[in-house]
């Protein structure tokens, strides 16, 4: 029996710390968060500028090392990895999405999408493919490259592309953040199914509260600290929240 099916969390954060720079120069961005990560849930993370929303997403995806503390997916806590163990787990068992594309330009939008599983060495699960495609409404688009793309389509490949391996769970920073609204909606009404059909896993930073009432749960940062969370959340309530924020 392997442990996995034991544990109920996709992610966490024990004590974690990060600070920046050295001696008076330093900066903390992170101040001891302590954070769970349900599996099969949309976490959204938001906070002003400088809170430490990306930190925490990059100390928790394994991007970034904490100072102090510990994270772990799924049952492997990454803190005590070495470099190379930890970009495995982030092949093995993570998917991302950042507000620059990142697609490589010389491969098509297949290329882009199955480069994860090609790079792993593992077969396109070619059901599970086509089902993503057909969702995202990218058939016809798998043999242009990303300058043939719209931005909106170019986001979709990416979400594709994180989708595709099945990862235990899906890290994506401001996704929507180079979207006009309506391509905005449509990949976050995506990737809220994807969550709630496929049983997905996905935290995501956003300063947009349109765009976190999507998720089931949001996690308020501040001063590098978790101060609050919010459930069921609605566009309204989290303008409420961060106007009392000091936004």
């Amino acid at each position: 029996m392997t442990t996995s099916a034991t544990t109920t969390l996709a992610a966490a954060m024990r004590d974690g710390y990060k600070d920046y720079g050295m001696g008076d120069m330093a900066v903390r961005a992170l101040d001891g968060v302590n954070v769970d990560i349900a599996r099969s849930e949309f976490t959204a993370i938001m906070g002003p500028s400088g809170s430490g929303k990306s930190t925490l997403l990059h100390t928790l995806a394994g991007l970034d090392r904490l100072t102090h503390g510990q994270s772990s997916i799924g049952d492997i806590v990454i803190t005590s990895l070495s470099e190379a163990q930890v970009t495995e787990v982030r092949r093995n068992n993570i998917g991302f999405v950042f507000q620059s594309f990142n697609l490589i330009p010389s491969l098509t939008a297949r290329e882009n999408i199955t480069l994860p599983i090609d790079i792993a060495g593992k077969q396109v699960e070619q059901e599970w493919f086509d089902e993503i495609i057909d969702i995202l409404g990218l058939g016809d688009r798998l043999t242009h490259l990303p300058a043939e793309l719209s931005g909106g389509q170019q986001q979709r490949v990416a979400v594709a592309r994180a989708l595709v391996s099945r990862p235990e769970i899906i890290f994506a920073d401001e996704p929507s953040g180079n979207l006009d609204s309506k391509s905005g909606a449509e990949l976050l009404g995506f990737m809220r199914r994807a969550v709630k059909e496929f049983k997905q896993t996905i935290v995501m930073v956003t300063h947009d509260p349109t765009a976190a009432a999507y998720s089931d749960r949001i996690l308020f940062l501040e001063d590098g600290q978790i101060v609050d969370e919010m459930r069921e959340p609605t566009a309204e309530k989290v303008l409420d929240r961060m106007k009392q924020m000091g936004h």
